[in-house]
């Protein structure tokens, strides 16, 4: 396995062009290398499961070695343009699953609703349950999670306006939004 601390930029910007014009395997296994542990790593703390990221880590580096002609150094670095590769991949599949549409529409049409959270006073029992639900399944994720979820779906702020608001980068509120979903559907199944 190929380790080093004093590689560059610059060095991961050769190794990705010499993929990218002559598909040399010995530059993308360099790249595989260092990069693959990185990157489940990533995915795991994500919230995905160590089979999942795998998968996705593996996924990702494929991506690397059929888009290398895409990548553009003086954008972002190497580590940058893949883990957002891997992040998108972890999204992409994440929205794919039954739960996550389920509990993301929940979540909107309890928004759309009057009244504190979302319930009006002719709102039978089953609403009424529901809404409960919702605020304990909310008040048990961390605060700043809820504060998050507060702000983007019962105030209708977009990210930018809660990144601005809170003084965060926009990056952050999108992965804490993202676990907190996560949190929620585990929590509301």
């Amino acid at each position: 396995m190929y380790r080093s601390t004093t590689t560059t930029r610059h060095d991961w910007a050769v190794l990705v062009e010499a993929v990218a014009r002559r598909r040399d395997r010995d530059s993308f296994l360099r790249i595989y290398d260092y990069f693959w542990p990185r990157v489940r790593r990533y995915l795991q703390g994500l919230g995905g499961d160590h089979g999942l990221a795998e998968e996705l880590a593996q996924e990702a580096l494929l991506r690397v070695w059929q888009r290398a002609g895409q990548y553009d150094p003086a954008r972002s670095s190497l580590s940058t343009w893949l883990f957002r590769i891997a992040r998108n991949l972890y999204i992409d599949r994440t929205r794919k699953e039954p739960s996550w549409s389920h509990t993301q529409e929940y979540i909107e049409e309890i928004g759309q609703l009057d009244g504190p959270l979302g319930v009006t006073e002719s709102a039978g029992t089953e609403a009424l349950t529901e809404e409960a639900n919702m605020r304990r399944a909310i008040e048990q994720l961390p605060a700043v999670q809820a504060r998050l979820i507060r702000m983007s779906y019962f105030e209708a702020k977009s990210h930018q306006d809660i990144a601005t608001e809170l003084d965060m980068p926009l990056g952050t509120v999108k992965s804490h939004l993202r676990r907190a979903f996560l949190k929620l559907q585990n929590d509301l199944r």
